[in-house]
């Protein structure tokens, strides 16, 4: 039995990550009020709460990594260049 629930432990962490997708580009546009981002490409993100949207500016390059929950990109890691 414990095998078996360990297989399924390792299962469910592998699928979790094959969801994960990544993207890159500039970003075009920043709402603040939404936490949003789009990029040139026309797709939008949703930040995290903590991030400082002080720090990220239109015309940035951006490497993100995102989970699709509910139809919505969420960011899950980012850099930016300055």
């Amino acid at each position: 039995m414990r095998t078996v629930l360990g297989a399924l432990a390792a299962l469910l962490m592998l699928s979790a990550y094959a969801m994960a997708a990544e993207a890159e580009g500039h970003i075009k546009k920043v709402d603040r009020d939404k936490m949003m981002i789009t990029l040139d490409d026309g797709k939008s993100y949703k930040l995290p709460g903590e991030t400082d949207m002080d720090g990220i500016k239109e015309g940035m390059d951006i490497v993100l990594a995102y989970d699709k929950v509910d139809g919505e990109n969420l960011v899950t890691d980012m850099q930016t260049s300055e």
